[in-house]
């Protein structure tokens, strides 16, 4: 045999006859096996996922929004510290000019430096109003061409001021704030002049609030991510708890456990695809119950079909060996003893041939390959030609053999020769177990709906009603106490039931011990029709002292029927 498995599995192969299990060996060992602890991992990696890409877009958009009121605050604070410085340069020259030219050059007012810078206005303004870096650059006012006065500010008139205050709780140098310049001018009756203020690095509380939410972002980040891994073990677990159940379920099954089961609870408590899954394996484990009862009852029936077939075998073939031994004998030389030895090896021979068609008939019935020839005719003539050629056997006993038929056609769906058989089977049963001066009668009529029902009743020895459960069992001749009963094969009476069952039909037996027996065979009006009838619950034999007994047969299993034909 080709070995199948990997080089490297085959390579550890180890000793001789010792399975290696390298499907094992061959899988990765930092993948989880288990379908919970993947499934948790999934539920965790989507949760990861998924902050993993929200958060960043939350502190992005928190930061663009917090850029945006930073900038919106500066240019207030810038508006602040130009309205004010003017006010204090306003103040401090009265009428005089700010900006002068003097031989075609702008100059500023040495007063005004000597105010800003010299008196700390300047740095006061940066530090408590502008709280950030101020740039302050002077000029003449102009008109723009909307009408409103610009100022137009030379780059050397100026003066600079650095922020020099601690700063606020929170807060902290932002490089990130664009510089913001705002212009400011004014006219007076003197000089139209006007300043631009530029504020930059302001302190700012944006980047510690960031900081704080996105800290904040990370504790509830993890807080959720914990919930998540609980959440996604508890649904892991609820999902995975019936798989479980049906995993355990199947190796008890696999272990010959035909009992085992899905809870029913387990299966309504799963998910619709869970429970089509198990509602699926509880019917096949039943069938597989019922496939495996049937098989140890086919095979318990074929010991024992065979332990009664060597019986059988076994008294003819000792018969005629002990006839030809004494043929051999001083006997053969006796044409008398010979003749009588010859005729009765003769008698066994016909038993034996008899045997083994009847045995080869009742095969062809258990195992399928004979089809009824169905056919919708009157089963009144089947019932007539089977009675009339039992007539001479009723004749030779002194046993009044009567007939009674409907008036009217009893037309059904039959095999004629085959309920011919099971009417001559009856019928010479009750002729076999007949007394001298008794009775068998036979009688036809209408059943249910369209069927017929046949009746062969006796007044011959009867059946005890230990027996009646096995009448139709095969080789089963009653007791051994009544000599009528142990002559025949116990062949005959199986073959009726497995043709009757063919049918769809049912046959039961009703008897009382030395009172004679009443077989009752009802057919329907077309077989294939019936459904398959299930196997009936062993009959509880009845009390020996009881009026009477009665068996009913029912069929087992479907038997062939050639549902093809055309009504």
């Amino acid at each position: 045999m080709t070995d199948v498995r990997p080089p490297d599995a085959q390579a550890a192969g180890g000793r001789a006859g010792e399975t290696q299990p390298w499907e094992t060996r061959s899988r990765r060992p930092s993948v989880p096996q288990s379908f919970q602890t993947r499934l948790t991992i999934a539920f965790m990696g989507v949760v990861a996922l998924t902050l993993f890409l929200v958060a960043p877009v939350v502190v992005n958009r928190l930061d663009d929004y917090f850029r945006a009121q930073e900038e919106q605050s500066l240019r207030a604070r810038a508006a602040a510290t130009a309205a004010i410085l003017d006010r204090f340069i306003e103040n401090e020259l009265g009428g005089n000019a700010v900006v002068a030219v003097i031989e075609g050059e702008t100059r500023l007012n040495p007063v005004v430096q000597t105010l800003l810078v010299d008196g700390g206005i300047l740095t006061f303004v940066a530090d408590n109003v502008a709280q950030a870096d101020v740039s302050i650059r002077f000029g003449l006012a102009r008109m723009d061409t909307d009408g409103s006065m610009i100022a137009d500010p030379v780059p050397s008139l100026g003066f600079d001021a650095r922020l020099s205050s601690e700063p606020g709780r929170g807060q902290a140098r932002d490089p990130a704030i664009p510089p913001v310049r705002q212009g400011f001018a004014t006219t007076n009756p003197v000089q139209d002049w006007g300043m631009v203020v530029t504020l930059s690095n302001p302190y700012t509380s944006r980047a510690s609030t960031i900081a704080a939410i996105t800290g904040l972002l990370i504790v509830m980040a993890s807080i959720a991510f914990l919930v998540a891994v609980l959440v996604a073990a508890f649904i892991a677990h609820r999902f995975t708890t019936p798989l479980t159940r049906l995993t355990e379920a199947s190796r008890r099954l696999a272990e010959g456990d035909l009992t085992s089961r899905v809870p029913a609870d387990e299966v309504w408590s799963g998910t619709l695809e869970l429970r089509a899954l198990s509602s699926q394996f509880n019917t096949m484990a039943d069938r597989l119950e019922e496939s495996v009862e049937i098989i140890r009852r086919d095979r318990d029936r074929s010991r024992d079909f065979l332990a009664d077939v060597s019986h059988e075998l076994r008294t003819p073939i000792a018969a005629m060996r002990t006839f030809i031994e004494l043929l051999q004998g001083p006997a053969g030389t006796d044409p008398a003893a010979r003749a009588e030895f010859l005729d009765s090896s003769a008698v066994q021979l016909d038993r034996l041939d008899w045997l083994a068609q009847n045995l080869l008939e009742l095969s062809k019935l258990d195992s399928g390959l004979v089809l009824l020839d169905l056919r919708p005719d009157d089963i009144r003539g089947t019932i007539e030609s089977a009675v009339e050629h039992q007539l001479a056997a009723a004749e030779r006993k002194g046993i009044r053999l009567t007939l009674t038929l409907p008036d009217r056609p009893l037309r059904i769906r039959h095999d004629p020769p085959r309920i011919g058989q099971v009417v001559t089977n009856l019928v010479g049963n009750a002729i076999k177990f007949t007394n001298h001066g008794g009775e068998v009668s036979v009688l036809a009529r209408p059943d249910g709906d369209g069927g017929a029902r046949i009746e062969v009743l006796d007044t011959g020895v009867g059946i005890d009603g230990a027996e009646l459960p096995r009448v139709f069992d095969r080789f089963y001749r009653g007791s051994e106490a009544m000599e009528a009963r142990s002559t025949g094969s116990g062949l005959g009476l199986a073959i009726v039931k497995s043709i009757v069952d063919m049918h769809r039909g049912t046959i039961a037996v009703e008897s009382r011990v030395r009172r004679g027996s009443r077989f009752v065979v009802t057919l329907p009006r077309d077989p294939r029709g019936v459904p398959t009838v299930p196997p009936p619950e062993p009959d509880t034999p009845p009390d020996a002292g009881g009026a009477s007994n009665v068996h009913d047969s029912s069929p087992i299993a479907a038997s062939p029927v050639n549902h093809h034909q055309a009504p």
